[in-house]
Order: structure tokens, then sequence, then C-alpha cells
């Protein structure tokens, strides 16, 4: 079998591990050895095949790894539906309790409940969104 595509199956079967661990160590193996084996086709001897390979390697696992791995490990900047609700300000429009009630939160009516089960939040207090169950804000007053 020639040099070049056994660098190509090592290529290919380190992609395939990268895409079940997502560490981006074993991409940039991948990609080295899809270097060495453009560089095997070319044919350079096999000592420096792999001194293709370990230069690549070290290459990009010191330099591009950690690159890659801070722009996929951003945290979201924005939240969407109903996990951009936490943290809101709400208003009670029917009194809330520990088996119910009813808020507006940005100008939406919700089903709420108290985070302490032993409150009892009249309407027209404010009070702060900590968790959506469901279709339910569990909430919890400013004061």
């Amino acid at each position: 079998m020639d040099p070049w595509l056994i660098w190509l199956i090592i290529a290919a079967v380190l992609a395939v591990a990268e895409i079940f661990t997502l560490t981006a160590a074993l991409g940039m193996l991948s990609a080295a050895a899809l270097v060495t084996a453009g560089s095997a086709a070319l044919g350079l001897p096999l000592p420096f095949q792999f001194l293709v390979f370990t230069a690549v390697a070290t290459v990009t696992l010191l330099f591009v790894r950690p690159f890659a791995l801070r722009h996929v490990l951003q945290p979201q900047a924005a939240r969407f539906g109903v996990d951009a609700l936490v943290g809101r300000a709400a208003y009670v429009v029917s009194e809330v309790t520990g088996l119910g009630g009813r808020v507006r939160i940005d100008g939406e009516e919700w089903t709420a409940r108290a985070f302490d089960e032993t409150l009892v939040i009249p309407a027209g207090k404010t009070v702060d969104v900590i968790e959506i169950s469901g279709a339910t804000a569990i909430v919890y007053p400013r004061d």
C-alpha cells in the first residue's frame, strides 16, 4: 500500500474520531496527517514524512487549537425564548402563591407560582422571574 494512502486513512480515522470527541486535538492531528499524505504523494522519504507530521501536529496543537477552543467555548451572546425571561421583572396581575397566580412579563400574561411556597404576593407588586417551568413563571418578590 502506498504511504500517502496510509496517511490519508489515518487522517480520515482521526477526523471521524474528532466528530465523536469534539476536543479539537484529534482534528489537528487529522490535519497533520492530511498534510503528511500530501508530502508522501510528492515522494518525500518516510523519515521526512514523520518530520512533517511532527512539525504540523506541533504547530496546530500549540497555536491553532487554543484559538479554536476560545472561539468555540465563548458564552452565548444572547438568550432566546423563555431563557431570555429569567431575571426579568414581572408585574403581579393576580395574587401569586405557591399554588398559582398571574404575572405580566414584557406585556404578556403568564401563569406564575411563588419560588417560596409559603409566600403570598399581592396584586400590584413587582417580582423577579427566577425560572420558567413549562408555561409557568417561578417568581420571587423584589421587596
